[in-house]
């Protein structure tokens, strides 16, 4: 199960150009009890675009933490990622 950790608002244009507006971050324990997390992209139209894992972490607790710090020159890099192989939501 897919827990949501972390949203805020961002102002990002993708290699798509289209604009995404926000980004949410998701948790997943993965075997042997370390946390997997990953990005989700939202367009205000409600297209989702969702990265690869991003991180990995040893509580659900650190993918919320580290999420907090992501910066902007990152989430560009993440998003650009994602759209290059299009990974389903989850």
């Amino acid at each position: 199960m897919a827990y949501l950790v972390h949203e805020r608002r961002v102002s990002l244009i993708g290699a798509d150009e289209q604009p995404y507006s926000r980004v949410r971050v998701y948790a997943r324990e993965m075997p042997g009890g370390t946390w997997e997390g990953w990005l989700e992209f939202l367009t205000d139209g409600g297209e989702i675009v969702a990265s690869d894992r991003e991180t990995t972490q040893p509580k659900q607790e650190d993918v919320a933490y580290w999420a907090t710090g992501l910066e902007t020159v990152y989430l560009e890099g993440a998003l650009r990622r994602a759209l290059e192989v299009r990974a389903p939501a989850r």
